[in-house]
């Protein structure tokens, strides 16, 4: 059986793949940072490497037997003060597995970058996503990158959040008008999409862009996740984006305040694509979003 190096496997969508490569049958060896131990219990037939992609050099002979390498590190929001910024974490963490991928002697290497990701970006966060594919691409290995728009699933911070504050809230805080569109896709289906990459050909030198088959208003996927809950009627508060940049811009600092300004650029340029060629080569067929909502958050019988 192959064996597959994973970063980034201990996150949201992370044990999602390692449960997609164990339906498959392939052996997992995943990279587990010093404290993130607990995050892969119950995973107990994969390797564990204990390591840090940002120090590849503790790396070597590590990924020495895998026949593909599949990087998911990546982070939404930044904690300069710890050092953890989207260049070290997007740019430099990648650069740094194709490094150790070459040294060992690994030729296939499948990259989870995000929607949106362009070099005329708005966003850091897409920008230095950018930098990252064009280190994928020039690799020289047999390459695959997947971006994917907004994922939902158990444990995930999007759906899930929202979910809790319509159970909780009487109404639920919007920023904006409600109007940006978002295409979300169920995270089985995207480590899925990993998976059956592994050993298709067809997906070698490929950009995917993943997303559901719908594209919603974010005020139309709050109401799609109140009829989830049972609930037929979500209230909303609208909060002015100019008035949301402002207090963004004075009160960004604050550890436990809830949005960035890359977020906001983000949210406002959208997050929609056309995912046809993904499920196609991928021999996947797209779940509507109102059953995979209801799959997520219907309370078990």
């Amino acid at each position: 059986m192959k064996r597959i190096f994973v970063t980034g496997g201990t996150g949201f969508v992370g044990k999602s793949v390692i449960r997609a490569l164990l339906a498959h049958s392939f052996l997992v060896r995943c990279l587990v940072r010093p404290g993130s131990e607990a995050d892969l219990r119950g995973f107990e037939a994969i390797d564990r490497v204990p390591g840090d992609a940002l120090e590849p050099d503790a790396l070597a002979g590590s990924v020495e037997g895998c026949s593909a390498l599949i990087h998911l590190v990546g982070i939404i929001r930044e904690r300069r003060l710890h050092g953890v910024t989207f260049e070290r974490l997007h740019t430099q963490a990648t650069a740094n597995m194709l490094a150790v991928a070459k040294q060992a002697g690994v030729k296939r290497f499948l990259h989870m970058s995000a929607l949106g990701t362009r070099p005329e970006a708005s966003s850091r966060y897409h920008r230095t996503k950018w930098e990252a594919e064009l280190a994928v691409r020039a690799s020289g290995l047999d390459w695959t990158i997947f971006r994917p728009s907004v994922i939902y699933g158990p444990g995930d911070e999007f759906v899930s959040l929202f979910a809790g504050m319509i159970r909780r809230l009487p109404a639920v805080p919007v920023l904006g008008d409600g109007r940006y569109r978002l295409q979300p896709v169920a995270v089985e289906h995207v480590a899925e999409g990993f998976a059956r990459a592994l050993s298709l050909h067809e997906s070698f030198g490929q950009t995917y862009e993943v997303a559901g088959p719908t594209a919603l208003p974010f005020d139309e996927l709050l109401d799609q996740i109140g009829r989830a809950l049972g609930k037929p009627r979500v209230r909303k508060v609208h909060a002015p984006m100019g008035l949301v940049k402002l207090s963004t811009r004075l009160l960004h600092w604050l550890p436990m305040y809830p949005v960035t300004m890359d977020q906001l650029r983000m949210l406002e340029e959208e997050s929609v694509a056309d995912p046809s060629r993904f499920y196609a080569d991928m021999s996947l067929r797209p779940e509507p979003l109102a059953d995979g909502l209801k799959r997520l958050l219907s309370p078990p019988r």
